[in-house]
């Protein structure tokens, strides 16, 4: 193991290397954003789900009252990924649109 310089306390400590920023989230402390925004999109994935189950038993209970075999049944499947797609494509962009005026005020403020 290789002898590092000694630090403010006299105990031996590893150098302070910098990170770069898309690492900075690594160190002690730093996790807090990536946390917030692991969080903000943890329940995307049910969302998406949740929709094509509802449009699919849907289509389900349309086939059996119409007679029809599996014709709704498939544009209750394709509806619902459809909305879910949209809907998790305009949470995004909202949220990018968001994110890029924080970043402009931050640059003016500077």
């Amino acid at each position: 193991m290789a002898d590092h310089e000694r630090g403010p306390d006299g105990g031996k400590e590893p150098p302070e290397i910098p990170l770069p920023e898309s690492l900075e989230r690594l160190r002690p402390g730093g996790g807090k954003a990536a946390l917030k925004g692991a969080g903000k999109y943890a329940g995307l994935g049910i969302q998406f789900a949740v929709a094509i189950v509802i449009f699919l038993k849907l289509g389900e209970w349309l086939d059996r009252r119409l007679g029809t075999d599996p014709v709704f049944l498939y544009i209750g499947v394709f509806t619902g990924a459809g909305a879910a797609f949209y809907s998790m494509y305009r949470g995004l962009m909202a949220d990018q649109r968001r994110a890029e005026q924080e970043q402009k005020k931050e640059k003016d403020r500077t």
